[in-house]
């Protein structure tokens, strides 16, 4: 009978990473669209994928899944550029545009339309 409740408990386990997971991955969509709205230029594919997943400590410094999650946009329409948006649990912790790795900032680019 302790089988069963690990059996159980382990399927919860799987649940629970999934889910949170896909809330995870819904949020950085979003924030990825937010910021190339913001920077003038076009998220593509509507999608992101995840990239790096990991343990790390929170502010709280509590140990949380830090995820991020690799997308493309472009700025001239005709090609494409890397973006990354990285996630603490539930939080976005920032997004980067094309190479520059700063916390809470859009590397800068060319305006799709001015």
């Amino acid at each position: 009978m302790s089988w069963e409740f690990l059996l159980l408990g382990l399927f919860a386990a799987l649940g629970w990473y999934w889910y949170a997971g896909m809330l995870a991955r819904e949020q950085a969509i979003a924030a990825g669209r937010r910021a190339c709205a913001d920077a003038g230029v076009q998220f593509l594919d509507e999608s992101v994928a995840l990239y790096r997943l990991r343990l790390a400590r929170n502010d709280n410094g509590q140990l949380q899944f830090q995820r991020d999650f690799k997308f493309e946009f472009s700025d001239t329409g005709d090609n494409r550029r890397p973006g990354v948006v990285r996630m603490s649990g539930e939080r976005v912790v920032w997004v980067n545009l094309d190479g520059e790795w700063r916390p809470h900032a859009v590397a800068s680019v060319t305006r799709l339309h001015d």
